[in-house]
């Protein structure tokens, strides 16, 4: 039987090398065949070229490595982790292809580390393979935001690598208590509770809820998603979030906990959505928003909510890339995405527009868009498990979702009329050769035509899920029903479509609550400590200075005479008992 490949490594190492290779034309086609060849390794494995991929839970395991005196497994092939890899690698073709026209060689590099290190995480058989991955994912982000040279980026470049090595330590101190309580580093479901017995499985949930951006530690999603380059956003929009959401269902499946915050973090987000002037930053929230879906139906537990928590982090990677490239058009071409500086881009980016659209459609649930058929699983199953209070939350965040992504972002964009546009602004839209580049385009194509083919066939995703499904989807009261709410949506927005104009604001968020006591500390440090230090340092200079003086002779002639070792040691203490004194 042929040896499998690791994908993940193949694009990793790979990217590796997009520096070296000199032709222009070469390096962007070698740039494109890496997510290709990828996906052509989980072809020839869904075929069984490498060996039967086992009924979920089983798995097919390849690949192990000694270490110490465990076994690192980096290939443990199942349904859940391949149909998460067929929608990785094919989200980074579409990327890919978006970000052709970018210069910098290091940033598709970095892209490459992004998507090679997330295809290990979710093949990770191990939790020590599984923190290895997941630590060179919280590097990357980390280049594809500094790469993009200003200020805000630099900052939430960095503020994004303390909040992931922070969840890092904490999966790192409970995959330790892990090994302590049971000897065992294989990645399997994990028991939960509360006590001291559970304390290393609640680090490791806190880690993974962190990484996933579940309320209310989301906050730095939105803070650093909307700083990166237009193309970089793009990758990072993909792999973090739902490679935690993976996690999430291998390991904690069926915790309660789980299932509430998912469902208020669905609505909370819009909340937070309802004053934001930026568009990327709106696709962020939104984000967030549909990330509580999935935590919601893996805490639900069950088989179907289990497939509509996997299926919705999949469509979700396909139409919020296209939603993100959509804005990012706009910041490509006219230079920024805020609102209040937007405003009838369509006669100059009308196919920019319309596949925007099917991504808006698709976030919203629409039928015959993919989101309606991942989203209405996860709906049904908290249904079908009674539980009434957190179906009306994740029923109701489908409007504010279709009020904001579906009709307030495409509307300040490419709709919306300006008397007086800012004179940088009027001036590009006054340029005949103002386009959104066919590169672009193309990378916005491919998705769309996902985001419309997997909502007409759903079934081609459905035979993919770990779980048989029974779920139907395009039902009379179903299609009925939510269409009814979004025509209703649509009506109160026309009514109020003056009113949700961009305004020059900025949206307060959970990250406040350690921002602003974090600046604070800063600055104490910067200027009371060290002024209170220096004023210490000196007196003590002074002090010292007054004991040696009071120890020597006053006889000039007798300064050099030989002391005893007694006499020099007790000044030494006495000094150094001072300090201890005044600093501890």
């Amino acid at each position: 039987m042929i040896e499998w490949i690791h994908p993940g490594l193949v694009i990793f190492l790979g990217g590796f090398l997009i520096p070296f290779i000199r032709s222009r034309k070469v390096k962007l086609a070698y740039f494109l065949l890496l997510p290709i060849a990828g996906l052509t390794i989980l072809i020839l494995t869904s075929m069984g070229v490498f060996g039967p991929i086992p009924p979920w839970p089983e798995a097919l395991h390849k690949w192990h490595i000694p270490f110490l005196q465990y076994s690192l497994e980096l290939g443990r092939i199942n349904k859940l982790s391949m149909v998460f890899g067929y929608i990785y690698v094919i989200a980074a073709l579409c990327m890919n292809v978006y970000a052709l026209r970018v210069k910098n060689d290091w940033e598709h590099v970095a892209a490459m580390c992004y998507v090679g290190s997330s295809l290990g995480a979710i093949f990770a058989g191990d939790l020590f393979t599984l923190f290895f991955c997941l630590e060179i994912m919280s590097w990357a982000p980390f280049f594809l935001l500094s790469f993009r040279g200003t200020k805000k980026a630099m900052g939430a470049a960095v503020r994004y690598v303390l909040w992931h090595h922070f969840s890092g330590v904490c999966i790192l101190a409970g995959i330790l208590m892990h090994i302590h309580n049971t000897g065992s580093i294989e990645f399997v479901h994990m028991p939960w509770g509360w006590g001291r017995d559970y304390l290393g499985y609640n680090l490791m949930l806190l880690g993974f809820i962190i990484n996933s951006a579940t309320t209310p530690f989301h906050s730095w999603l939105s803070d650093t998603y909307s700083q990166a380059s237009p193309s970089g956003s793009i990758y990072m929009t993909a792999y973090t979030t739902k490679t935690a959401i993976y996690c999430l269902i291998m390991a904690f499946s069926g915790v309660e906990l789980l299932m509430w915050m998912g469902a208020i973090q669905a609505v909370f987000a819009l909340f937070l959505a309802v004053l934001e002037n930026d568009g990327r930053r709106l696709c962020s929230y939104h984000i967030i928003s549909q990330i509580g879906y999935m935590v919601a139906g893996v805490g639900i537990g069950t088989p179907m909510a289990i497939n509509g928590a996997a299926s919705h982090a999949l469509c979700h990677i396909i139409y919020n890339a296209l939603l993100y490239m959509g804005a990012g058009c706009a910041l490509a071409v006219v230079g920024t995405a805020k609102f209040n500086r937007l405003g009838g881009l369509y006669k100059y980016m009308p196919i920019s527009f319309w596949l925007y659209m099917v991504g808006g459609f698709s976030i919203s649930g629409f039928p015959l868009f993919n989101g309606f058929i991942s989203k209405c699983m996860t709906i049904e199953a908290a249904e079908l498990l009674q539980r009434p209070y957190i179906y009306l939350l994740l029923e109701g965040a489908t409007v504010g979702t279709f009020l904001h992504t579906g009709l307030k972002l495409p509307w300040n964009i490419w709709l919306q009329g300006r008397d007086e546009p800012p004179p940088d602004i009027r001036a590009k839209l006054k340029d005949s050769a103002l386009n959104t580049p066919i590169n672009m385009l193309i990378g916005m194509g491919i998705l769309a035509s996902l985001c419309v083919f997997m909502g007409i066939y759903p079934k081609i995703l459905y035979a993919m899920l770990p779980y048989p499904v029974e779920f139907v989807p395009f039902t009379t009261t179903r299609v009925f029903s939510i269409t009814q709410m979004f025509i209703f949506a649509f009506v109160g927005f026309w009514v109020l479509r003056k009113m949700v104009k961009g305004y020059p604001t900025y949206t307060l968020d959970t990250d406040w609550f350690v921002r602003m006591p974090g600046m604070r500390f800063v600055r104490f440090c910067n200027e009371p400590l060290i002024n209170f230090g220096s004023f210490l340092d000196k007196n003590i200079l002074k002090v010292t200075y007054f004991i040696i003086s009071c120890v020597r002779s006053p006889i000039p002639e007798m300064r050099m005479t030989p002391r005893p070792i007694g006499l020099g040691a007790l000044v030494v203490l006495a000094v150094f008992s001072l300090f201890l004194i005044i600093y501890v």
